[in-house]
């Protein structure tokens, strides 16, 4: 008669568990020989806000006007766009290549009302600027304290 130690199945559940984290863990995270290689095609954004008007700031370099899409939807603004590769690659002459291609899509929520048919953008250098328009309702209004 064959003895074979006894293992408990939770424990077998819980060693195959860690095993999954640690390789979804290592997909999931920044690479250290190219960082910020998973988050690559969200463009970075800057975002301002004054009294008038709301202010995006997108970094979209490599990317041409016409691959740009902008749509209002509420109180949403959705920038959809693609960076295309602008030659065909032949694997064996390339030592390394970093750079990425493909569909990106940001969507902004504003805090406040805008007006969605006085929005305007400028794309310039790489950097896709959105000015956004407050709506009347929701301007800061000062108003004067008379002392009597």
């Amino acid at each position: 008669m064959l003895l074979a130690r006894y293992k408990n199945p939770l424990e077998i559940q819980r060693k195959y568990r860690n095993e999954f984290d640690k390789l979804f863990d290592g997909f999931f995270r920044e690479s250290d020989i190219f960082p910020g290689q998973l988050y690559s095609l969200s463009p970075k954004a800057d975002i301002e806000e004054n009294d008038n008007e709301y202010i995006i700031s997108l970094e979209l370099p490599g990317v041409d006007k016409k691959d740009i899409k902008l749509n209002v939807d509420n109180n949403l603004l959705i920038i959809k766009g693609e960076k295309k590769q602008s030659k065909e690659v032949k694997e064996e002459n390339y030592l390394c290549s970093e750079r990425n291609y493909g569909s990106f899509q940001r969507t902004f929520e504003f805090p406040g009302l805008i007006k969605p048919d006085k929005i305007e953008a400028e794309f310039k250098d790489g950097i896709l600027r959105i000015s956004a328009p407050k709506s009347e309702e929701i301007k800061k209004k000062e108003i004067e304290i008379k002392v009597k």
